[in-house]
Formats: structure tokens, C-alpha cells, sequence
């Protein structure tokens, strides 16, 4: 598909970029992946459809896999306190045999939420992964189906949530249901994120504290898929080399804790609508992109 009329400025486009614009692309990429991965929009949406709508073509699956290091990098800085709470506080209790304390259990849910996306996701990368490269759901169509379906189950969410519990009442039970919903996000345009604070909202968490466990939630299986693809993305024609991903990594890290401290602050005072109807008119662009560039 060609560039749209308002990308043209920004479309230097061609098969093989030299290191500058291949560093000026990842920079790019790398603030999108940074703004999105922790908000509830889907940040491999925005890194496939930015770059397309901006003729620079999909960067694919392990670039995409790898730019999430930074942010990443970003989380386990933001939440250093916490994880060193939680991790002692799990070994503690394993030590014991007492699961039974809120460090414990929280660090418990986490391993177990862990699981459903890292079975899904190898099994993906050991039998499927071609296919899943150059499935149709990773188009700018079915993209914006998803982003619109899950817009629709946010808002359900967002309507019919109690917001009672926060993370000191977090359950074994609780993290395997979210693990669950966190490995719907290997449908492209899903959201990480967003599958796991709608899926926290229905089970009547505060909008806070379904964040965080998000947050805390990717780190393991966000750092093991980045890690499996560094290789791949290393030779990727679409960055074209180390230096050029590491200014995706670092700029994704940066902007990453942006999005977080910002989310944070912003869930404490308002509801997530916006972000429904966000993703209810990013879908709808990406249908109208998607049509006129078919028709075209």
C-alpha cells in the first residue's frame, strides 16, 4: 500500500536505508512502541500500523518483539522497590511454606499468570512462526477489528466493574485468569495491556491496581520473547543493524516511563473511556486506510 498524502514529508522509504535514517525509523518506532506498550491500545498495532501508514512497511515481528525490551527496562526501573519486595517475599514463603502473605502471593500470581502466554507463544515460535509473521491479523483490516472489539469489552469493563480489590487481596487464582487473558495479546491489536486491565476491571480490581499488575505481570514473558528475537532483528532490512535498534531500545525506554508515571497518575483520578474511544476510532481509521488503500 502506498504512503498516505500527510506521511509523504515524512516517506524516505527504500529497500536498503543507510544507518542515519535507519537510526531516525527506530527512533520513531521505539517513542510509539514506548507510548503504547503500557496503555491500553496495543502497542504492536501502532508498530505495524505507524510505519505502513508511513510507507516505511511493516518492521515485523522480531523488531517489534525487541523495541519491547525497552520498555521493559523502563518497568523494572519504575517498580525497582517493588520487585525486590516481591521477590524476597516470595522466596521467603517458599522457604516457610507460607504462601500466605501479600508479597507471596503477589509474586505467586505473577509466576502462575506467566505460564498461559509463554506455552502459547513458544508453541507460536516453534511450529507457527511464518505463518504468524504473515497471518491476516496482522493486516491494518484485522487490526482494526480487534481494536474495536476489545474498545467494546473496555467499555463493558469500565461499566460493569466493581473496583473493590487491590493488589493485597491478588489470589493465585486471580493471576491465572489474568495470565489467561494476557496471552489473547498474541493476537495483534489485542493490547498486553488492555486484555489485562479489562479482564482485572470485570473481576472487580481498582483501575490502579489492575495497572500495575499488568505492568508487573509482562515482565517475564515481554523480556523472553524480546530475547528470542534479538537475532533475528539484528538482520531485519527494515533498521539495518546494532546501532539502529539500540536507539529503538533506549527511546522506548524513555518514553515508556513517561506512559507509566503518567498512567498511573491518570487512572487515580479518571475512568479508561478515553482510551475506548480511542481505540474505536484508531479501528475505524485503520478500516478506512485499509479500504482506500485496496481500492487504490
Amino acid at each position: 500500500m502506498p504512503p498516505i498524502p500527510l506521511a509523504a514529508a515524512l516517506n524516505f522509504a527504500d529497500s536498503a536505508p543507510d544507518l542515519a535514517l535507519a537510526c531516525w525509523r527506530a527512533l520513531v518506532l521505539g517513542i510509539v512502541q514506548g507510548l503504547t506498550e503500557f496503555l491500553p491500545i496495543s502497542s504492536t498495532a501502532h508498530l505495524k500500523a505507524v510505519p505502513v501508514l508511513l510507507g516505511w512497511g511493516d518492521p515485523g515481528v522480531a523488531v517489534t518483539a525487541v523495541l519491547q525490551l525497552g520498555s521493559i527496562a523502563a518497568v523494572i526501573a519504575y517498580f525497582q522497590k517493588e520487585l525486590r519486595q516481591l521477590s524476597l517475599g516470595l522466596l521467603r514463603g517458599l522457604r516457610q511454606g507460607r504462601l500466605d502473605a501479600p508479597e507471596a502471593r503477589l509474586g505467586l500470581a505473577v509466576v502462575v499468570g506467566t505460564v498461559p502466554i509463554l506455552v502459547a507463544g513458544l508453541t507460536i515460535r516453534l511450529f507457527f512462526y511464518d505463518a504468524y509473521g504473515a497471518s491476516v491479523l496482522r493486516s491494518l483490516a484485522g487490526i482494526g477489528v480487534v481494536s474495536m472489539a476489545m474498545a467494546a469489552l473496555l467499555a463493558l469493563a469500565e461499566r460493569t466493574g466493581h473496583r473493590r480489590h487491590g493488589l493485597g487481596q491478588v489470589s493465585v487464582r486471580a493471576g491465572w485468569l489474568l495470565g489467561l487473558a494476557q496471552m489473547l495479546a498474541l493476537v495483534p491489536g489485542v493490547s498486553r495491556s488492555g486484555s489485562t486491565l479489562t479482564a482485572a476491571l470485570l473481576m472487580g480490581w481498582k483501575r490502579v491496581a489492575a495497572a500495575r499488575f499488568s505492568f508487573l505481570l509482562g515482565i517475564p514473558a515481554i523480556t523472553m520473547a524480546g530475547l528470542a528475537e534479538v537475532k533475528e532483528a539484528l538482520t531485519s532490512p527494515s533498521l539495518g543493524g546494532g546501532l539502529p535498534l539500540a536507539v529503538g531500545v533506549l527511546s522506548a525506554a524513555l518514553s515508556s516511563w513517561l506512559a507509566i508515571a503518567w498512567l498511573l497518575r491518570f487512572l487515580q483520578q479518571h475512568s479508561t473511556w478515553v482510551f475506548v474511544v480511542y481505540r474505536l476510532g484508531f479501528g475505524v481509521m485503520l478500516l478506512v486506510v485499509s479500504v482506500w488503500g485496496n481500492s487504490g
